[in-house]
Formats: structure tokens, sequence, C-alpha cells
């Protein structure tokens, strides 16, 4: 060496700017070379050489990547890739502490006893080396260089509360990952850098973070070696590592060196730790905010003058022990390990027999293991390197584009790309070595590509996973305090900024569900603040709306479209509901109030169009006394009334009040007191869900569907809910009321103490069969009994043949001829063929009421008897028939008609039984001359005599004739 040669140790903390001093240092001079620990770190000084003094004089020399431009000038290599013997005029090794690392330690060292710079020479590390270096080089020159900012400990932080431009450091890439899934959730994404990334992946990450794309960066400890980023704090998730053997704790001087990226020129860092990791001890903590920590005193070494006679001499030189009490015996390495694989391999052994064969086999070991597999796997494919290598003199093209094919694919997540990569890195290692293959220069250009290829996939798979893109690019401007751009298509979805964020339905905003926690939180607080102006315009849109854009749900839901944009609450006056509106806060009140009062405008109209009877009626000055109370009735009960319930005040009411309330509409039905025009379908789905409300319900029940006679009864439904749809349940199912009261006008005119069966029209009002119809009319109090006998076909008419009456046949005298009863005033227990009304009151109630709004189809019905015969059988048909009777006593708490007690009622077809009574109130007194009976039937016309009747004489001396 030139004894003017200077050698200089720049040691200190790291934020000194050692490296950008050597670098500057470098380019003082004609030429250069500058040894790095990492190639992510090499290709960094690199693309800055580069920028400063062009491409075609710096060159890059890594054990996977090759850039040496014909006049190169600057070399930026790593360490292990550093060319021996340039005489170059500087020479600089960085990170010199790493000489005691138990892996590559014997690399460092041999660097910094042997590399020298024919003018200059830097050592760049922590002031720990200071003793060894002194000790190995004595002539070096030591310039201690100070932090140019402070590095503070801030204890322990949970993740959700990391404070942004943080780097969380783990020591696994099952950490890393997990830890970077965290922060995607919790903060929208993480860039991610481990070492074992390609440059070109590793860089684009990187832009991730130094772009402000994200706010967070999840590493392992390669950010401590040199990596320069824009880092205010560093988080520890643990404080032991795996080194390759065993887990061990970092010393204080590591965990410094990855503290130290923390606060970049004069911006101060902190650091501290983080998930379940232990808070240090003040001493330690203390030692690396002061860069105090306890020197190194042995450094590790490997004998670099290698014998290659035989396998045997070069395994025995690379394992001789040092003669200075500063070094120490490095651990064999993954080179030395394969190496003695190799040598246990026979044919491995007849192939390296001379200088040639053994150096070739040793530079075939040093490929390193980059797949990470065990090391009988990575020394089998060392084996077929080296067998092609002896054998033809290099790589046949067949193998490696066999090799790189398989790797050459973009598919599959991210283990599976890292995997590809690592691969791709052994094929990039071996078409950088000289001589290997037959076509340097396009296989490092092929494997170069695929590399590129993987690294991009790569970096999109992690990004895709790590990064929330909308939640960042929200947060990130809600931090800048710009204003948010959002847009609402016709679907109701948003976007900001042209991130899909989530759907405005109505007027709450639906944040997109694949965001959860602390993401969720962030990105719809981002959300309302954009979508503030949408909220206003959307409100004035729906205060214009026509009624015809809104709508009532069963369950009191207030709908604008298919959006939901309130609810229907309970006011003081069951007609007078009150409205509760979704408006999302952020909406602010004038939003609020004009879509209350919007809403309100629409249901108060709704009541108001289908309740106009009702409200007339509840308006009518003209109705006094008993009439206006019973229409106070009416009105509470939403129009539906059932008889039973308002049986006394029925009866209070004269005509003239009567008179009044029909003009209204009100029909007095034999079972309910109703205004027919409300049994519409459209008033009984208001009702019902006005009545669920006064009720406080908290599921509403369902209207019954529009147009039907019967429904099936619900056992469970609230009391009162069949009345509310305008029915009156009767045994299995329930009936229309308006059908009802049709259905007793018919059972009016029939016997029902003496019994009748059911005709055609009474089963085609019900619309149904003749075993539904007894179920319905025992659910109305009539005993119901089965009967079976032959069925009687109908005569031609032509055979048809004249019957003779039978005067002793005559069907008994209706019921109504035997009270004086008023129909309206008789209760619904009474059966309806006992009950009557003069006949003026008939006319204008029940057999001429009015006929209902809602139509009414009949349905064919089929019974067992209408079967039809499908052949001439001799055996005679049997039908089905029920004979109805009442089965209840004519009013609650009184007993059955005197008649009926004294059994002398008339069987069908029958005499009567017993002796006739008397006139008069008690048995065999005089006449109650004072006592009227009353029909609602016209009197009955005599039937004449049939004088060729035998009994013609006998029934003249009964009748007085």
């Amino acid at each position: 060496m030139n004894g003017s040669s200077r050698i200089v140790a720049v040691l200190g903390p790291t934020n000194t700017g050692k490296t950008h001093y050597a670098i500057e240092r470098m380019l003082g001079h004609r030429t250069g070379v500058i040894g790095l620990p990492l190639r992510l770190l090499a290709r960094e000084v690199y693309d800055r050489i580069v920028a400063a003094r062009g491409p075609s004089v710096v060159a890059l020399v890594t054990g996977e990547e090759r850039i040496v431009p014909p006049r190169a000038q600057y070399w930026v290599c790593t360490v292990e890739a550093m060319p021996e013997g340039m005489g170059a005029d500087f020479v600089a090794i960085d990170e010199i502490q790493l000489c005691a690392d138990p892996e590559r330690g014997h690399v460092f060292t041999d660097r910094l006893m042997r590399s020298r710079g024919t003018h200059e020479t830097l050592f760049l590390g922590a002031d720990t080396m200071r003793g060894p270096i002194r000790a190995l080089v004595p002539e070096a020159e030591f310039v201690r260089r100070e932090r140019m900012s402070q590095l503070v400990y801030s204890g322990s932080k949970k993740i959700s509360r990391m404070p942004p431009r943080s780097a969380i450091v783990g020591f696994s890439v099952d950490n890393v990952y997990a830890i970077a899934e965290l922060i995607r959730r919790q903060k929208g994404g993480a860039a991610v850098v481990m070492g074992a990334l390609s440059p070109r992946t590793r860089n684009a990450q990187v832009a991730l973070y130094q772009n402000g794309e994200v706010d967070y960066l999840v590493a392992t400890d390669a950010i401590g070696m040199g990596l320069n980023l824009d880092i205010d704090h560093v988080a520890f998730s643990a404080l032991s590592k795996f080194d390759g053997r065993r887990m061990r704790p970092l010393a204080p001087n590591e965990l410094a060196q990855i503290a130290g990226r923390a606060g970049r020129g004069m911006s101060d860092g902190t650091f501290g730790v983080t998930g379940e990791a232990p808070k240090l001890d003040d001493g330690m903590a203390q030692a690396i905010m002061d860069s105090r920590f306890t020197p190194l005193k042995k450094l590790n070494w490997r004998n670099p003058d290698l014998r290659f006679g035989s396998v045997d001499a070069l395994i025995d030189a690379l394992e001789q022990s040092p003669d200075d009490d500063s070094l120490l015996k490095a651990r064999p390495a993954d080179d030395l390990l394969a190496l003695k694989s190799l040598s246990q391999q026979t044919e491995i052994m007849a192939r390296a027999s001379d200088v040639a064969s053994v150096r070739l086999l040793w530079d075939v070991c040093r490929v390193p293991d980059f797949r990470g597999i065990s090391h009988a796997e990575h020394a089998s494919l060392l084996e077929v390197i080296y067998g092609h290598l002896h054998e033809r003199g290099g790589i046949p093209n067949e193998f490696m584009a066999r090799q790189i094919r398989r790797i050459d694919r973009t598919d599959g997540d991210i283990d599976t790309l890292s995997k590809r990569l690592a691969y791709i890195r052994t094929w990039t290692y071996v078409a950088q070595r000289n001589g290997w293959v037959a076509d340097e220069s396009h296989w490092r250009d092929e494997t170069r590509a695929v590399e590129d290829r993987v690294s991009d996939a790569l970096h999109d798979r992690l990004t895709q996973r790590f990064v929330d893109r909308r939640t960042s690019v929200l947060l990130r401007r809600l931090k800048q305090k710009e204003a948010l751009l959002a847009e609402v298509n016709d679907k109701g979805e948003v976007t900001v900024e042209g991130e899909f964020v989530g759907r405005l339905e109505g007027f709450r905003f639906s944040p997109d569900k694949s965001a959860q926690g602390a993401e969720a939180k962030a990105l719809k607080t981002a959300s309302l603040q954009a979508l503030a102006p949408q909220f206003h315009l959307r409100a004035d849109r729906f205060y214009n709306a026509p009624d015809t854009e809104i709508d009532f749900t069963d369950q009191g839901g207030l709908m604008w479209g298919e959006y939901a944009v309130g609810k229907l609450v309970a006011g003081d006056d069951p007609m007078k509901p009150q409205v509760e509106v979704f408006v999302d806060e952020a909406a602010g009140p004038d939003v609020e109030q004009k879509v209350q009062r919007r809403v309100q405008h629409f249901i108060d109209r709704k009541v108001a169009a289908l309740f106009e009877p009702l409200l007339n009626l509840s308006r009518d000055e003209e109705l006094t006394g008993l009439a206006r109370g019973f229409a106070f009735r009416m009105v509470e009960a939403l129009g539906i009334l059932p008889r039973a319930q308002v049986a006394q005040e029925v009866k209070d009411l004269d005509q003239d009040a009567r008179g009044a309330l029909r003009k209204h509409g009100i029909r007095f039905g034999q079972f309910t007191i109703f205004m027919p025009l409300l049994l519409k379908p459209a008033p009984t789905r208001l009702r019902l869900v006005l009545w669920s409300l006064s009720q406080g319900l908290q599921m509403f029940p369902d209207a019954p569907p529009p147009g039907l006679v019967t429904v099936p009864a619900d056992a469970e439904a609230p009391k009162g809910y069949d009345t509310m749809c305008g029915y009156r349940t009767a045994g299995d199912r329930a009936i229309r009321i308006d059908m009802l009261e049709r259905l007793a006008d018919m059972l009016r005119s029939e016997d029902s103490r003496g019994g009748f069966e059911a005709k055609p029209d009474m089963l085609s009002i019900t619309g149904m069969t003749l075993e539904q119809f007894a179920d319905l009319m025992q659910g109305l109090g009539y005993n119901a009994e089965r009967g079976e006998r032959e069925k009687v076909k109908a005569q031609p008419v032509a055979d048809a043949k004249p019957v003779e009456a039978d005067a002793t046949a005559e069907a008994p005298a209706d019921a109504a001829e035997a009270t004086g009863t008023e129909a309206e005033d008789t209760p619904a227990e009474t059966p309806v063929a006992a009950t009557e009304e003069p006949a003026e009151a008939v006319a204008t109630e029940d057999a001429k009421a009015e006929e209902v709004a809602t139509e009414e189809t009949p349905v064919e019905v089929t019974t067992d008897a209408d079967a039809p015969d499908a052949a001439v059988s001799a055996e005679p048909e049997v039908e089905v028939f029920f004979t109805f009777t009442w089965g209840r006593n004519r009013q609650a708490g009184r007993g059955p008609r005197r008649d009926q007690k004294q059994g002398r009622g008339a069987p069908r077809g029958g005499k009567p039984q017993g002796k006739p009574r008397k006139q008069g109130g008690k048995k065999g007194g005089a006449p109650n001359k004072g006592a009227k009976t009353f029909s609602s039937r016209p009197p009955k016309s005599e039937k004449p005599i049939d004088p060729d009747n035998p009994f013609a004489a006998l029934m003249a001396l009964k009748e007085g004739k």
C-alpha cells in the first residue's frame, strides 16, 4: 500500500451523516469503492451517486445484480461482492460494527484488515468498534460524530395509538404481516420492508410511505442498516430474535441501531415498545438515548488464506483458528456447511481432484441459500450446478430455461410470490457469475426481468393486503384539512376522492361493510364531512317530491322510494301519529327539520284522504247528545266497533240519532257497527298501523290479502286484530264483517230452533266448502249436526208430478212473531234468526242496507255430494249435510226462550209438542189483552183448502170455516 494512504474510522450513533460523508469523500476522488451491508442500501446509494454523476461511471455489484458500465469509476457493492485488487483511490466500509455478527462478521473483519484505498480508507460504524480497530489497524485515525437530533424513549404504546410516521419493527415474517394487517384495519394501511424483498419491491413499498400514501411502516431489523426514511417514532414489537440457531435477546447496541432510524436530520425522534414487548428498563433506555454501549472486544474471523490443493485442505484452512486475541473463530457459515456436505459425495470428491476443480467447488458452495430450505436440499441443488459446470464447462441453456420458466409466474398470494422471488434470486446469482452460463448478458436480463415481474406482483399483493387506499387517502386529506369531493350516483353509491366508501340510504350514510373497527370509524368521519353538501341537495329534492314517491310500511316505516327516511310513532291521538326521521347527525339540524316537515305533511294528508268519512264524522257540529258520544266512540275505534261492546249505547240511540249517524256512512250491522268505505284495502292497511301504534306493539301485524272473504284465524294475533282488519273470527277462520252481515240477512229467514241447512247462496258469499261453513257457523254460536243421506237426483221436468200441499206440514211461526224486539237492539249473541225489527226499520237498515265498497267474488263450492258420477252404480249415492240450530242463550245472562225451556219447540217437519200455552202471563190465567206481537215479515197469505182433500171438511171445522 502507498504510505500516504489515510485510514480514518468515522464512528458515532445513527443519524450522524456518516454514509453521506463517505459518499462525498468518494466523489472527491477519481475512483472509489464503497461496501454496504445490504443489497437494499447498496441500491439506494447507487441511485444517489447516479443522480450526481450519471450512470455511465457508476457500477453496482451485489450477489444478484451486476451493472458495470465500461468506464466505471465508482463501485457500489455489498461487502461480500467487493472486488479485490482494483487499486481504487478510495475505499469505504459501512456498518463496520457488523464484524461482530455471528453470520457475516468474518467478511467484515476481512475487509477491515485487508481492504485499502490508495489514497483514503474509511471505516463507518458504531463507537463500540474503537478498541478492535485500534488493535487491528493501529495507524487508523478516529473521528467522533455526534447525533444531529435527540432520541427519546417514550415507553409503551398500543398500535391503535401509534402516532403517524411511525415504524413498527418485527423480527419474523409472520410478525410483520400480523402487525401490518392490524394497522390496515386501525390506520388505513402500512408499507412493508424486509431484507428478503427485492430492491424493486422494497423501493415501491418505501415510496408508499415516503409519499404519504400511508403513515406507517412495518419492517424487520433491515431498516437499521442505513436506510434513510422520514421516521418520527420507532416501536419494537419484540426484544428478541431468532439468529438462525436460537432465540436470543437483542443487545442494547442492536436496539439502538434500529431505534436510531427515528428522527432524521435535525428532527428529534422517539422510540418505544408495543404489542407484547416488555418495557425497557431505565438503564437500557438511557443507554440507547446516550449511545453508551459496552465496547466490542472480539471480532469474528475466518482464515482468508485458503488452500485449494484438495477439498480436505480447503476445509482445514477454513476451520483454522486465529492467533490474535482480538479475533474469534467464526462459527461455520452456510458455505462451509455446504462444502462439508458435498465432500461426503463420492462423485463430487472424484471430480474435485485438482486445484481448479476445488476452487470451482468452493465458488459453487458460496451460492447463498436464498430459499431458506434445509442444508441437505440446498446441497443437492449445488451438486447439480457443480456437475454441469465441471462436466460441461457451464450450465446448459435448456436447464436454465426450465428452472426460470417454472418461476416466471405472477399468480398466487404473498407467500407464494415471496418463495418465487427467493428462487429467482438463486438463478440471478448464478447468472452473475463469470463463465457459469453461455450467454451471460441474456440470462442476466432474463432473470432480472422475471425478478422484476415477481417483485411488482409481490408489491401489488402487499399493497392490496396491507394498504386500504381509500382510508389512507381520506385520512391524509382530513389531516391536511382539505375539502373532500364526494359523489353520489343514482344507486346511492358514495365515492369520496374517487374511492368507494359506502352508500347513502335516504339521509343516512352506510359505510362499506368491509371496513371494521377504527377503520370504519375513520371512513365514516371522512365520508360524512364530504357528504355535507349532498345532504342539503337531497333534502331539497325530497321536500319537493310528490306524495306518490313516499309511502309507509306495514311496520310503520316511512319510505322514500327504496330508502327508509323515518318511522311513525304514537301521538296523543291515534288519528294524529307523529314521525321520527332517520337523518345522520352530520347532516345538520336544517336538513333534519326539512325532512321532518315533509314526512309529517305526507302522513297527515294520507290520514285525511283515507279516513275522510271518519274525520267528517268527528267534525259534524250537528251531532248532539248520544249521537255525538257514539260518533266519538267510532272515531276512537278507527271506524269499526263490535256491536257487543256498545250494545247498550246502540239501544239508547233513537231513530233520529241513528239516521244522523247513517248519513256519515255508518252501518249498524248484526255483529259489527262499521263504515263500509273504511273496509277498503288502503284504509285497512293504515288503520292497522295506527292501531298498532296506539297499542304500543313492537311488531305490527300485517293486513290480510285484499279481496278475500275469509282468512285463517291467527290465534297468536293481538286482541282486536281481526276487528281492525275488518274481519270477525269464527272458528278456524275469520270472515269479513260486511259479508257476515249479508250472511246474517240470509240466516234471519231460517228456522234456527227447528234447524235448517245451508243454502248455496250462503256458501257462495263466504267462498267456503260445506265443512268450512259448518265450522264458521259453530264459531258464530250455532250447533252443526252432521248427517248423511241418500242423494236425491233431480227428475226431468216431463216426469214431474204436482205435489199436493200438506196443510199439516206448515212451518212453525217465525221467531220474529213471538217478540217485539228491534234487530238493532239485539246483542250479537242472539241468534240471527231470532231477531226482529219493525218492518220499516228492517226495510231501511237490513233488508235494503247499502252495499259495501269492497268487492266480493263468489267462489264455486264443491262438496262431497257434488262429485260427478264416474260410472253408473247400483248403490245409491250418499251425501253429507249439516243441520244448524242456535246453540247459545238468547242474551248473555239470560236463559233460552220460554218455549225452548219448556221443550215445546216444534221439530223440523213435525207437530208442536205439549199443550199449547194460554194467553197471559200465568198458566191458566186470563189472556193478556195488552200483549202485542210484531213481525218483520208481511203476513202470510192463507192457503186455499183443496176441496178434493179428504180432510178438507175436518180442516174447515178446525179453522172455523
